[in-house]
């Protein structure tokens, strides 16, 4: 079935329908040239579109080991060629039964370099995935439909959870957290008690842990002023670690103000740069959202920052034991070089 991605400025981008289904949501691209099952299983994807720049994706098939969330939680996919005869030892199956078995719209056949360029021009924005037969009227109804805001509850634990049996009791703020990063902060000799995100703070430190983690996940900051006051009542009780969407919970209960970037981070070769070795590192990335620096308090240091735009990638306040950084340092998809962040969590842990 032939399809159109539209986008809200009008712009029109033409492809095949995996299914009828029509999507809406916020599009957006990521720049990974593999890793697209993680990208499709990232919770922090929650109500967007994704358009993968690499123009073949499904050509390695499936694992579903390196799932990243029991499900898709994105509203759409648009691709440039969907492989249909994938190759690799570990391949479970075509990408487009994965697809199918979700029912998550897809446009495959698409330009997508065309829509990236478009996206980068004019920022992210609101796009539909519909068929070329739909009504303009129709259309205009998914247009008008507002985009879901309270994206952390819908991709949170309903349950507390746990996981693993290592010395290190750390609690986890499921935001939305992917698989991966549980998994390292396992291997490291932590174990786990995964709680939802409405979760009081007075529960969490009941439980008495040696550190907490505040996850990734989807959305605006500011959508989420629960969260924010309690991460506010966890500051300086115990250590804590934040990835991404944890970073932007800790810059806005210090006091920080969050902005929207035009087109967001979003792929698996991001550089940053370490400020204090001087390092770069080749980062994973999704968030669409960054901490302002200059609206954090003078006992924040900036410890990491983005070399494609200088944003703010990472701070910790050594007083109040805190560390967060605004990419993906778990090894899956991207380089595995990150992973002494979670090392540094461990040592602040044994030093508190």
């Amino acid at each position: 079935m032939k399809g159109i991605l539209i986008l809200e400025n009008g712009q029109k981008f033409y492809g095949q329908m995996l299914m009828s289904e029509p999507a809406v949501g916020e599009v957006v691209f990521n720049t990974g040239m593999t890793g697209y099952q993680e990208t499709f299983t990232d919770p922090s994807y929650a109500g967007q579109i994704i358009t993968m720049t690499y123009p073949l994706i499904g050509n390695y098939g499936l694992f579903h080991e390196i799932e990243q969330a029991d499900r898709p939680y994105a509203a759409g996919f648009v691709v440039g060629e969907l492989c249909d005869a994938p190759s690799n030892w570990q391949n479970e199956g075509e990408l487009a039964t994965f697809i199918r078995t979700h029912h998550i719209p897809c446009l495959y056949g698409v330009d997508t370099r065309a829509v990236t360029r478009a996206i980068r021009s004019h920022g992210v924005m609101k796009g539909v995935i519909v068929p070329e037969t739909m009504s303009e009227s129709a259309v205009k109804e998914l247009f008008d439909t507002s985009l879901e805001t309270q994206l952390v509850r819908r991709v949170t634990t309903r349950d507390i959870k746990h996981m693993g049996s290592g010395k290190f009791h750390v609690a986890v703020m499921d935001y939305g957290a992917k698989t991966n990063i549980l998994r390292d902060l396992v291997r490291n000799g932590c174990r786990l008690t995964i709680f939802p995100a409405e979760t009081k703070a007075e529960d969490v430190l009941a439980i008495n842990p040696d550190g907490i983690f505040l996850s990734n996940g989807p959305g605006d900051p500011k959508d989420v002023p629960y969260v924010v006051e309690e991460v506010k009542k966890l500051i300086g009780k115990k250590p804590i670690f934040g990835i991404c969407l944890g970073l932007q919970m800790l810059g806005l209960a210090l006091g920080g103000k969050s902005r929207k970037l035009t087109f967001g981070h979003r792929g698996a070769n991001h550089p940053v740069k370490d400020i204090r070795t001087n390092r770069v590192y080749i980062t994973s990335q999704n968030h669409g959202y960054v901490i302002d620096e200059a609206s954090l308090p003078d006992n924040v240091v900036i410890t990491h920052r983005n070399l494609h735009d200088n944003t703010l990638e990472g701070f910790e306040v050594p007083e109040q034991h805190i560390m967060c950084v605004q990419y993906h340092p778990e090894a899956s998809p991207g380089p595995t070089d990150n992973l002494y962040l979670f090392e540094q969590f461990i040592k602040m842990m044994e030093e508190n």
